[in-house]
């Protein structure tokens, strides 16, 4: 498994880096069974957008629209009101799991030089794994948060446990919130 061996946090090039927000939106907080955690998703959130700002390190929001729950400009599909993008963020509108299909994403990430991704988001076992792999297959090294994505379901923890495990395996890195910094 690829994990930090350290508490210490890894001081990150701002200049190759990006921070990717994938689908943290209304709806998805207005569910049944509630976000796994949230509380806690969207502080470590915070955390790294704050410090993305300070260091210039582009932070991108994805938002996801389909026909059924996060109808396009309806108020669930509207980004979490905790989230505040300031005018140099980058909001990638999307239609599939992966945040690279059929988005200009790519583009936005080569024309700015960036070759890392940090990511962060919801749903874990849905666009938050499809966007890793997508990633991945690009040739983007890619730092999953493990404490910055989650789900609605019933079985959150484990699915979170699962996907960190089997995308950890697919080489994606592991890291906890705390243990990332930017120079």
């Amino acid at each position: 498994m690829n994990t930090s061996q350290t508490n210490q946090p890894e001081t990150l090039n701002s200049n190759q880096f990006a921070l990717l927000i994938i689908d943290v939106q209304q709806g998805l907080f207005r569910k049944s069974t509630p976000i796994y955690m949230a509380k806690e998703l969207l502080q470590n959130i915070h955390t790294l957008v704050d410090g993305a700002h300070r260091a210039g390190v582009p932070v991108f929001y994805v938002q996801h629209s389909d026909q059924k729950a996060l109808v396009l400009e309806s108020p669930d599909w509207q980004l979490h009101p905790a989230l505040h993008p300031i005018n140099t963020d980058q909001i990638i509108h999307k239609r599939h799991g992966n945040a690279f299909e059929e988005t200009l994403l790519g583009q936005e990430l080569n024309s700015r030089k960036v070759d890392s991704l940090i990511v962060m988001g919801l749903v874990t076992h849905g666009c938050v794994r499809a966007t890793c792999i997508g990633a991945k297959n690009l040739g983007y090294r890619v730092i999953l948060v493990k404490d910055g994505h989650s789900s609605y379901s019933k079985q959150a923890a484990q699915l979170i446990e699962e996907w960190n495990e089997k995308l950890s395996n697919e080489n994606v890195e592991l890291r906890l919130a705390a243990e990332i910094g930017f120079d």
